[in-house]
């Protein structure tokens, strides 16, 4: 018998329909006044690209500093030790109930109650500790490490409980329980809500432009008050932070995908199965 693939008009009509939207959004874009040209000449431009190497620096220094506290924290708030436990809820409960921009600020005006940093071992006048590069870094680093403790936290509980007890019965302490038996099997869960935190922290790094650091926002901005194609540069920072997100996003997919070969028997298909597969359906409903 041959099988006939039922056509599914409803998907057609629903496809139209979206490109006819789509097709009258890029219109009204081409008809506005836009100078386009302008956005070409500066997509490249020296000043764009040192803002756009500075949001990848700040975001990948700050999302490191937040797995670390992630980790560190999060192994503090499962601890039976009330103390630490304590510290570790204030901490997340702090930086997750402000708002980061508001985090940054008080770093940025931080002079204002403490003009001179003393630790004793160093001493400096914080105006001159507190660079827009260091705001930027601790503002969004520990802001980050709240939102990963959790992340973690919830990664290391869904490993059973019974794999903690084994490496016990074998003799390993609870530290290197936690290294070689729990965390590597925790990162299962561990990376989709980290890669996806990876992203947002990219979007959420044009915020620092409001402390002076020049990151791809404020350098589009400079630019555009200089040249008065505001809009312009908008659309030129646009352009880079979608081609970022879009870079991670595929990093993000390929270390999900590594990371879910010990629990799934098949593993999903790649961006370009799934193309492949899109193309022979659709050759299937015009036969």
């Amino acid at each position: 018998m041959k099988a006939i693939p039922v056509r599914h008009w409803g998907r057609w009509v629903s496809g139209v329909i979206v490109v006819a939207l789509l097709a009258t959004l890029v219109s009204a874009f081409a008809q506005g006044d836009l100078r386009w040209a302008t956005v070409g000449e500066f997509i490249f431009d020296e000043r764009i690209l040192s803002g756009l190497g500075n949001t990848l620096l700040i975001s990948v220094l700050s999302m490191a500093i937040g797995l670390v506290l992630g980790v560190v924290f999060a192994v503090m708030r499962l601890s039976k030790n009330p103390v630490t436990g304590a510290v570790a809820w204030l901490y997340i409960w702090f930086f997750r109930g402000t708002p980061v921009f508001v985090q940054l600020l008080v770093w940025f005006n931080l002079a204002l109650i403490f003009p001179i940093l003393n630790l004793g071992f160093y001493k400096d006048e914080m105006v001159d500790v507190m660079t827009p590069f260091m705001v930027a870094l601790l503002g969004l680093g520990l802001n980050e490490g709240a939102y990963m403790a959790e992340i973690v936290r919830a990664g290391i509980q869904s490993v059973d409980e019974g794999q903690t007890e084994a490496a016990h019965a074998l003799g390993m302490k609870n530290g290197r329980t936690m290294r070689r038996i729990v965390l590597p099997q925790a990162m299962r869960v561990i990376v989709p809500p980290t890669g996806n935190e990876f992203i947002n922290l990219l979007k959420t790094s044009s915020l620092v432009s409001a402390v002076q650091y020049t990151e791809l926002l404020r350098a589009a901005q400079n630019i555009g008050s200089t040249s008065f194609a505001i809009m312009e540069m908008l659309i030129v920072a646009s352009v880079w932070y979608l081609a970022l997100t879009s870079v991670f996003s595929v990093g993000q997919y390929y270390v999900e995908r590594h990371y879910a070969r010990g629990s799934l028997r098949t593993l999903p298909p790649t961006p370009w199965q799934k193309v492949k597969a899109n193309v022979l359906s659709l050759s299937n409903l015009w036969r």
